[in-house]
């Protein structure tokens, strides 16, 4: 193996290109990984905009990535739990092992992670990567390397459902149905929902809702989307709401959407601190109201739930470019919303 790899560097917003770095040495508790397909995310799109969300900000060339699968292809001293050739998943986001909420098992809020591709922690838009082993899952010989890349977003779709407590007596209403949308509605059918009502304002995102399966959607610019699922589930309404497009009207209109007692999971950013929230509704309601921050202990669920399933999460990946090609594949994911979901890259 040469000592140097093609990595996509960005150097400041707008100005991506593919450099040769020095592929990474495993200490002895982690493993150089082989990437073979990895996604690209919003946030990955919003750095290379913007340079910056919220308090992480690129202030050095940084190496974007985080949604990945690939080969083992070294490991060190001390690494037990997967050996040369495995084919794994990477959970991106190495946590301390040490601090309360690590041993809590809610270990997605220590305040130590290392986390790829935030500022200033490289990330994998690379032919090779290390981390370490703990974080690598082996995935079956049936599952291809884009489903391997997909269990991070997947991820977030579990982590929401074990948040909200989904059981499959629930009506599940899903807001914005980009990647994480989508795929929270696949997450949403593990957990046995099965009435499932989502909303876009894009047509083609409406769209591959419907072939997922889904009861009905709606265009929430033009459709009283309360009144549509009254109508719909016999005035019975929808339990569980699921909010992942961050627009604040949208999490605004939780609150009005789901019935008395019910929940609600926000996981979309919005752009303004503050958001309007009718409160008297909330405590009238008795509404629960979740925040959901990455996920803990998805990866083994989603591989489990995966095998010998029926569930297809490929069908959210609408282009494929190669590591070379990474700012055409940026910028086709940042002005082309219209017609994309989730862009895959071929290191």
């Amino acid at each position: 193996m040469s000592a140097v790899m093609n990595a996509a560097i960005l150097n400041k917003p707008l100005d991506i290109e593919v450099e040769q770095v020095a592929v990474p040495v495993p200490k002895k508790d982690e493993a150089l990984v082989k990437v073979y397909c990895i996604g690209v995310c919003g946030s990955d799109v919003h750095y290379y905009e913007h340079g910056k969300i919220g308090r992480y900000e690129v202030k050095e060339p940084l190496i974007l990535g985080h949604e990945l699968a690939g080969e083992v292809v070294g490991i060190g001293d001390d690494v037990k739990n997967v050996s040369v050739g495995d084919r794994v998943a990477v959970e991106p986001g190495v946590t301390c092992g040490k601090c309360e909420y690590c041993k809590s098992g809610r270990y997605n809020l220590c305040p130590d992670v290392i986390f790829m591709a935030t500022p200033p922690v490289d990330g994998a838009w690379a032919e090779y990567v290390v981390i370490r082993s703990d974080f690598l899952f082996k995935i079956p010989d049936e599952m291809s390397y884009e489903e391997g890349a997909l269990l991070e977003p997947l991820s977030v779709g579990i982590h929401a459902m074990k948040r909200g407590k989904a059981t499959m007596a629930d009506r599940l209403f899903v807001s914005g149905l980009g990647p994480i949308g989508l795929l929270a509605i696949q997450a949403a059918k593990m957990f046995g929902i099965t009435e499932i009502y989502a909303s876009d304002v894009v047509p083609f995102r409406r769209q591959l809702a419907k072939g997922l399966g889904v009861t009905a959607v709606f265009d929430p610019i033009h459709e009283d989307i309360k009144e549509r699922i009254s109508t719909l589930t016999e005035q019975k309404g929808v339990n569980l709401v699921v909010e992942t497009s961050g627009n604040g009207k949208a999490i605004s209109d939780t609150v009005k959407i789901v019935n008395r007692g019910g929940r609600i999971v926000l996981i979309g950013l919005p752009t303004t601190d503050s958001i309007t929230l009718d409160v008297n509704v909330l405590i009238d309601g008795e509404i629960d109201v979740f925040g959901v921050f990455r996920y803990a202990n998805t990866y083994p669920i989603a591989i489990q739930a995966l095998k010998n399933s029926q569930i297809n999460i490929e069908d959210i990946i609408t282009h494929k470019f190669s590591l070379k090609e990474i700012k055409d594949a940026v910028e086709l994911a940042r002005t082309q919303k219209d017609t994309s979901v989730k862009v895959m890259i071929y290191p």
